[in-house]
């Protein structure tokens, strides 16, 4: 019993945490970048997610957004030439989006997954000693510019790949950044 009270407990959090949220579900991986990269010039609060397997598409990523603020998104997407296939509200446990992130931690070193994408830095030195996953023609070019360097000294893996492992990539290294100054 006390097993599902604390189930409910938490499927009650979890609602509470993606109550007011709509996801914007697009047809291309380039368009959520491109959508993402719009909004948070104009300084909106986004999320890019895993899309709910009731709303998969061709895409493996939706783009999470504040319910109050979907006319004025849905308006700057428009100007930039760019509108998502559907919009739907995040109004259940079925429609939650899934998290991109896996982290796994090895003692010295921590590796976090994005994606497709693994991106591991030892924790003292904040040194990037490993790039894996993909299968993009960008990951070696990225890997070998970033790896061996502190996560200051790396240059953002968004700048320097463009395919959707590159993105990946940058989530993984914006995530371990965020993990490491913690």
């Amino acid at each position: 019993m006390r097993n599902l009270l604390q189930r409910f407990r938490a499927a009650k959090e979890r609602n509470k945490k993606t109550r007011g949220r709509s996801l914007l579900v697009f047809e291309h991986t380039g368009e959520v970048i491109q959508a993402e990269k719009i909004l948070k010039s104009h300084g909106l609060k986004t999320r890019v997610m895993g899309p709910p397997p009731e709303i998969r598409t061709g895409c493996d990523m939706v783009v999470e957004v504040p319910m109050v603020e979907e006319l004025q998104v849905l308006k700057l997407l428009a100007e930039a030439d760019l509108e998502p296939l559907t919009v739907r509200p995040v109004d259940g446990p079925l429609l939650e989006p899934v998290s991109l992130y896996q982290v796994k931690d090895f003692g010295d070193h921590l590796m976090v997954r994005a994606a497709n994408m693994k991106l591991t830095v030892d924790k003292k030195s904040r040194v990037i000693v490993n790039v894996s996953g993909g299968g993009c023609p960008d990951v070696p070019y990225v890997a070998a510019l970033i790896v061996g360097r502190t996560l200051e000294e790396a240059p953002s893996p968004r700048d320097l790949g463009s395919t959707l492992c590159g993105y990946a990539l940058h989530l993984a290294y914006e995530e371990v950044c965020r993990l490491c100054s913690a």
